[in-house]
């Protein structure tokens, strides 16, 4: 136990002397970006509290739009202005294409392979032009249209069979959360794996297992920054992962199977016609087994069951959280939400209920939508880049292997930015100008997030749908509580409620539905 102990010294005392030697040769640097005072061995940890991207707010605050951090061994890049934006992702765009080696990257996403996680390099761009020309682009999107459809309709069908045409109280965080799932899921596999009668054992099993992976997927590892407490894995973190990776694995691994023995049996019983109705229904496994049949070698299984991943996980919290995050500043300025549906009433009108072609109409709904993007973000901290070599930014030497994060939360907010940058003003809008880096919701340069268009239309179809099938009210009347969570994709502290009653001209097209 003596021997232990003095090992453990040792190895501290070892860390400390390498710390000030590494933290000595790069302050001697000629021109780093300035940078708040550190400790020893774990630099400005110390600092960091929850919600993040509100402490880092207040060292930029304090000390520049440029920080110069330190988190543990880890060098750290903050920048929260448009102008060092667009230097690191036009400029330094290829220097930062990295993603730093994290915990998450390894356990989580099958080694650095998925989409998010990937090294920049062949690898990573046969992942993008798979995301952009398969999954994403227009026609593909148009392909799933329906799905999206037929998933706001059933949570406007369960809205309106539960109110019986009165005021219901709905608890609308579940909802928002269910609706995106279903709908990525039926996007990607063909199946519906939330609602409130669906209670099958395999539908159980992948809620229970994909609300593991969110909270360690979005979780801040120590072990990321020292990485001396591998040794010991003080918070059980590690290991947790690889658990959860290992169901996680089978799941997936499930979901490609299962499509893969029926496109066998398919091909040798359908002929011509029934092949072609066979394409109409195909999901985004389907495109992709379809693609490994023409490459193997470029598409395996664990390839598609990254993409599977990454794209449940980029499609579903950041949509259900902005939908949520929409609903509680329209129910907290009625105005506005007066606005959305008048404009629904010109637009659109109550003769049918909408679709997703009519949302190109409904201007003012879409400036609701960039000012909740404004004021909560989907991700209020983009995901870390890390600098391939060394660069400058904004006239600052910036060394290889720099963790860049950017404060979204900072910029949106920038009263040099923006008139009035605290309040929801949807109307900014119609004729804002400025800085072309100011709203960034979805990130920029080759590592901007593939899903933009798909997020935008999930976002604006439920809550238009929402608004032009009731009439909305908060439950008490005081506003509603805007403090925010902690993670990635930054929710509401209390899950969202309010009151919605049936529009009394809808009610003969909600009836048969």
């Amino acid at each position: 136990m003596e021997v232990h102990w003095i090992n453990l010294a040792l190895l501290f005392f070892f860390i400390l002397l390498v710390s000030k030697l590494f933290l000595q040769k790069h302050a001697n640097r000629e021109k780093l970006p300035p940078s708040p005072p550190a400790l020893p061995i774990i630099g400005h940890l110390h600092m960091l509290k929850e919600p993040l991207h509100r402490t880092l707010h207040q060292l930029s605050e304090k000390y520049g739009d440029v920080l110069f951090l330190q988190f543990g061994v880890r060098k750290v890049l903050l920048v929260s202005s448009p102008s060092a934006v667009e230097e690191c992702f036009t400029r330094n765009d290829i220097i930062f294409a990295n993603r730093p080696r994290l915990l998450a990257g390894k356990h989580l996403n099958y080694n650095y392979s998925t989409m998010g996680f990937a090294s920049y390099g062949d690898y990573w761009r046969n992942l993008r032009r798979l995301t952009t020309l398969e999954l994403f682009s227009t026609s593909r999107l148009a392909m799933f249209s329906n799905i999206r459809q037929d998933e706001v309709q059933l949570l406007i069908k369960e809205l309106f069979q539960d109110s019986n045409d009165k005021k219901l109280k709905v608890e609308l965080s579940s909802k928002f959360h269910e609706l995106a799932f279903n709908i990525m899921l039926r996007m990607i596999a063909g199946k519906r794996y939330y609602g409130k009668d669906l209670v099958e054992e395999e539908a159980y099993h992948f809620r229970e297992i994909m609300k593991g992976y969110l909270e360690l997927n979005s979780s801040s590892n120590l072990i990321d920054f020292l990485p001396v407490l591998k040794w010991v894995d003080v918070q059980g973190v590690e290991k947790t992962m690889i658990r959860l990776n290992e169901k996680m694995d089978k799941f997936t691994q499930f979901l490609v199977d299962e499509p893969r023995r029926m496109r066998k049996k398919a091909s040798l019983q359908l002929d011509e016609s029934r092949s072609s109705k066979q394409e109409r229904k195909m999901t985004l496994i389907d495109i992709m087994l379809s693609l490994q049949e023409k490459e193997p070698e470029q598409y395996t299984d664990r390839d598609i069951k990254g993409v599977i991943l990454a794209t449940l996980v980029a499609g579903t919290e950041t949509s259900s959280t902005t939908m949520e995050w929409a609903m509680s500043l329209l129910l907290n300025h009625p105005q506005a939400m007066k606005k959305v549906v008048t404009e629904i009433e010109a637009k659109v009108g109550f003769d049918h209920l909408l679709d997703e072609s009519d949302l190109e109409k409904l201007t003012y709904l879409q400036n609701v939508i960039n000012e909740t993007f404004r004021l909560y973000p989907p991700a209020p901290l983009l995901l870390p880049h890390e600098s391939s070599s060394d660069c400058t930014v904004c006239g600052y030497d910036v060394p290889q292997s720099t963790m860049l994060i950017v404060n979204l939360w900072t910029m949106h907010r920038d009263p040099k930015l923006w008139v009035d940058a605290e309040r929801f003003i949807p109307e900014r809008f119609e004729d804002e100008e400025g800085p072309r880096y100011k709203l960034i919701p979805f990130g920029v340069g080759r590592r901007a997030c593939p899903g933009a268009v798909l997020g935008r239309r999930v976002v604006g179809m439920a809550l238009a749908a929402l608004l032009q099938s009731f009439e909305w009210d908060r439950v008490a009347k005081d506003e509603i509580d805007m403090v925010e969570g902690s993670g990635l994709s930054i929710p509401r502290v209390r899950p969202l409620e309010a009151l919605c009653k049936p529009r009394p001209n809808l009610i003969n097209l909600l009836s048969p539905l």
